[in-house]
């Protein structure tokens, strides 16, 4: 996507989001576009209708609830990966 494609585009943020650290949200075509809020001429996701339907499903229904594992995915424990 050009960086003039993207100025026509109406994004959208959370207005709980008050950090800055927060996805924006576009519906263009019948798709819907994700990008970074911090960097807005990055890289956008492309999403269907229906698959961005089943990723909210999975957020309310608390498919994505965050949890602490006690290692990453390299098998480092996770007090080894914080900063001191």
């Amino acid at each position: 996507m050009t960086d003039s494609e993207q100025s026509d585009i109406i994004w959208h943020k959370s207005t709980a989001s008050g950090t800055g650290n927060c996805v924006e949200v576009a519906v263009v075509n019948g798709s819907i576009l994700v990008r970074n809020s911090r960097g807005p001429l990055g890289s956008v996701l492309s999403f269907t209708c229906q698959a961005w339907a089943a990723f909210l499903n999975g957020v309310n229904d608390g498919e994505f609830a965050a949890t602490e594992p006690e290692t990453s995915s390299c098998d480092i424990p996770r007090s080894k990966l914080r900063k001191s």
